[in-house]
């Protein structure tokens, strides 16, 4: 499924009366128009009257001609067609007088494409099929013509077919008329219609397109790079289309979007392959709006888009502090469908003896962490626990106490457990018999990530045993918020930098701290959370002057010699005529220098 990310800036005009006029004169209008939709007609313009899966005993009688892939034949009496809309049965004729028919549909290898002609009638007694949404109806041919044969093919278009992703991707053609491909390519299609429709029709969006070749843009991802024909300078393609946000934003457009396509040039992750990073995104844009109004559109956006085969979502959606999510989760995308979450465990620890918990807890920010993996000891093995404190040892440097709960209350241990610190862990972890409890030690951040990764390493291993903990068919809504303005610099503590960019506005309640303790302040930015996965962002972007000229100047320390100016910037972007295309390139706006 696509990203929502959701940018926000504070624009500094208003449309006219007479231009306010037009618009909602022309929104009105939309609105009756989409009250009026009918259904699609989807055998408009084409040699067909039907679809394979509309089919109903509401038919019986009709003469359709239907046109598909030849999914399966049986004994030569009967074929299944299939098309994009579903499964029908054909009766293939057996009399002499169409004998030419029966040979098209009997010699025409699986997958051909076959057009036929005939008559719905009722199955006979006994074999209808009720799992299939036509199987009560069957189609009695009279005419047949083979449009196109198909070849031996490298797997059969069955969803129960194993398939490996190469394969898959080196037949996309084959891959795309599997039933699952064909209904994510469509419901992609559904929701960003609804989507418009939600955006322009109800509230007065304006859909723009911004150019796909433009200038660099120092900051944020790596971008790709096109030749021109102009040596030593190239276009690149834009990683978001922040400059023309900005133009359309001070150009009075005050409430804009667009299914904007971005292209990354990153490495691949385990969640996203190269071809993802030419991804889309609904990138909206509001003027005179706060956090609330921006939280409160997308909600709505994706109560009205949603698949009407899906559950439907309930709004608002729970809300939680960035601290909150790193103290419980370990990460500032938690997949809240299952527990286990992070319990600070430090005052139980206080007098221990264990070296490696007092030198943590002795240090600024050191705190004792742990989790509790629910009958672990029954699905765990030792090879699982030596694979996590491995884990914890290599990507982390942190030591990972496991400890388990005996069936008499006792603790077994790599380290002594006193009794007060036992009947604490079972107190505040909730402990039952058979459940382990991994504990560690560390700086705070540090340790709740390291908990947070073992988290969902622990989901993977339970599930993997056949314990469910995510359920599939739910779908997690979180708005992750107040995340800090700033984070200390990594090569130099005692600097800070933006958590997430320069113009990020910080919450209202925190201003007064921005001029005396500035890593207190937390910001206007938010981010949208799905099962784990952050599918949508934005902020509110700084409209005082002076807030920005400090925080550049004073906390960022950006000088004028850095990349970003301090003084006001003009972009000014002027597309060639017919007349200019023919003179050189050299001063084209977009182009960069290498």
């Amino acid at each position: 499924m696509f990203c929502w990310l959701s940018r926000l800036c504070r624009g500094l005009s208003t449309p006219t009366r007479r231009t306010t006029q037009l618009i909602w004169s022309s929104a009105s209008r939309s609105l009756v128009l989409s009250s009026q939709r009918r259904i699609p007609e989807l055998s408009s313009f084409v040699a067909r009257t039907n679809t394979c899966g509309e089919l109903r005993s509401s038919h019986l009688g009709q003469e359709v001609t239907l046109c598909g892939w030849i999914q399966f034949r049986r004994q030569n009496i009967f074929l299944v067609l299939r098309d994009f809309h579903g499964l029908v049965q054909v009766v293939i004729p057996q009399d002499e007088s169409a004998a030419s028919v029966k040979k098209i549909l009997c010699e025409a290898p699986m997958e051909s494409v076959v057009q036929v002609s005939g008559t719905v009638i009722s199955r006979p007694p006994g074999q209808k099929n009720p799992k299939m949404p036509t199987g009560e109806i069957e189609i009695k041919v009279k005419t047949a013509k083979l449009l196109n044969s198909c070849k031996k093919l490298p797997f059969e278009i069955k969803d129960f077919m194993k398939k490996t992703e190469a394969l898959r991707l080196q037949y996309r053609y084959l891959d795309l008329r599997s039933v699952q491909m064909q209904y994510n390519l469509r419901l992609r299609s559904q929701m960003v219609m609804k989507m418009r429709e939600y955006l322009c029709n109800l509230h007065g969006f304006v859909d723009v397109e911004t150019p796909t070749l433009f200038k660099r843009t120092p900051g944020g991802a790596k971008e790709f790079v096109i030749p021109s024909r102009e040596p030593g300078k190239f276009y690149s393609l834009p990683q978001s289309p922040q400059q023309f946000k900005q133009l359309l934003m001070v150009g009075g457009l005050d409430r804009y979007f667009q299914v904007a396509r971005c292209y990354r040039d990153e490495g691949s992750r385990p969640d996203r392959h190269f071809h993802m990073l030419f991804r889309f995104q609904i990138d909206i844009e509001m003027s005179f709006v706060d956090q609330t109004g921006v939280q409160s559109l997308i909600e709505g956006l994706l109560q009205y888009s949603w698949p009407s085969d899906k559950d439907p979502v309930v709004v608002p959606f729970p809300s939680m502090p960035f601290a909150e999510a790193l103290a419980s989760y370990g990460t500032d995308k938690p997949d809240t469908r299952f527990g286990m979450k992070i319990v600070d465990i430090s005052d139980m620890f206080r007098n221990t003896e264990v070296g490696f918990l007092q030198d943590a807890l002795s240090k600024p920010q050191g705190t004792v962490k742990a989790i509790c993996i629910r009958k672990g000891a029954k699905y765990f093995k030792r090879k699982d626990i030596e694979s996590i404190r491995k884990f914890a040892a290599d990507h982390f440097n942190e030591e990972v106490l496991p400890i388990f709960l005996k069936t008499n209350e006792t603790w077994n241990s790599p380290v002594f457990i006193m009794e007060e610190q036992g009947l604490g862990l079972v107190k505040l972890l909730e402990t039952q018999e058979e459940d382990v409890v991994l504990l560690t030690a560390g700086e705070h951040k540090k340790a709740c990530s390291l908990m947070g990764k073992l988290r969902l390493e622990c989901a993977d291993l339970l599930e993997a045993r056949g314990v469910v903990l995510r359920d599939p068919a739910l779908f997690s809504f979180l708005w992750v918020v107040d995340f800090p303005l700033f984070l200390p610099k990594e090569e130099n503590p005692q600097e800070l930098e933006s958590a997430h960019h320069p113009f990020t506005a910080p919450h209202p309640n925190d201003i007064h701290l921005l001029y005396t303790e500035p890593h207190k302040v937390r910001s206007q930015h938010y981010d949208l959370v799905l099962n784990g996965n952050e599918i949508g962002g934005g902020s509110i972007r700084i409209h005082n002057s002076e807030i920005q000229h400090y925080i550049l100047a004073t906390v960022l320390k950006v000088t004028s010699s850095s990349n970003l100016e301090l003084k006001p910037y003009h972009i000014q972007v002027s597309w060639p005529t017919d007349a200019e295309t023919e003179k050189s390139s050299s001063n084209h706006p977009c182009l960069s220098e290498s």
